[in-house]
């Protein structure tokens, strides 16, 4: 039996990088992986590569900045499962890095709208998925500019800093009465196009590929963490 034999697992953004690592590191370990993001040609690219590694995927191309989509999308779940035991929140959106005072309005709102209002409501229409789960782990990426705001990174720092606070306070209200549990993973300095336009001079070979990342993520969820869990993916595996 593999770890995540018979669980059934959300990854979000999941096309490329970090969420399609730990799609395809997931799916390797037993998990049928719902691979959802923008982008229908990537997701086949993902879903291919776990099936010839002989998991078990479907795509769900999806816009999170369109709540109707969300709506549709796990109402399509619930129509074929009774319970989602892993969700991941890899989703994110990468603004241009300006002064504060300088932020064009409908980029900062396209941020706040994927970072976090698609966030909440992929929270919200999976909640009942998640309570029915024996062993239900929400999983959230952020960046270290959440809580360590740097000059220019205001907008993306706002985000994520929302995102944990929203993660946190969903966290605490599942603690007593369902068996979620929700866990805060900063990644850190990660081969990904994100990090290619943060830091357009850096050397990617310098910094650790997305699958470290989602073996750390995959190790994570097979663990026993307290609920409200935080960490940060230094290793370079």
């Amino acid at each position: 039996m593999k770890p995540f034999e018979g669980q059934l697992a959300l990854v979000t953004g999941a096309s490329r990088g970090i969420g399609a690592a730990t799609a395809q590191a997931l799916a390797a370990a037993g998990a049928h992986v719902i691979l959802t993001a923008r982008d229908g040609k990537a997701l086949e690219a993902v879903e291919d590569a776990i099936f010839a590694a002989g998991g078990s995927a479907t795509i769900a191309p999806v816009d999170l900045t369109e709540p109707e989509g969300i709506a549709r999308l796990v109402a399509a779940l619930g129509q074929r499962w009774d319970a989602l035991d892993i969700l991941v929140l890899a989703a994110a959106y990468f603004p241009q890095l300006t002064p504060v005072a300088q932020l064009d309005s409908k980029d900062f709102n396209k941020t706040l709208t994927l970072n976090l209002m698609a966030q909440q409501a992929l929270l919200a229409h999976c909640d009942r998925m998640l309570k029915a789960s024996e062993d239900a782990r929400v999983v959230a990426l952020t960046s270290s500019v959440g809580q360590e705001p740097r000059a220019y990174w205001g907008a993306y720092a706002a985000s994520k800093a929302a995102l944990e606070a929203l993660l946190a306070a969903y966290a605490e209200e599942s603690r007593n009465v369902s068996k979620i549990r929700v866990a805060i993973v900063d990644p850190g300095a990660t081969r990904t196009a994100m990090r290619a336009r943060a830091y357009p001079g850096e050397d990617p070979a310098s910094v650790k590929p997305p699958e470290a990342v989602a073996a750390r993520l995959v190790e994570l969820l097979g663990e026993r963490f307290a609920t409200g869990h935080r960490e940060r993916v230094n290793h370079s595996a």
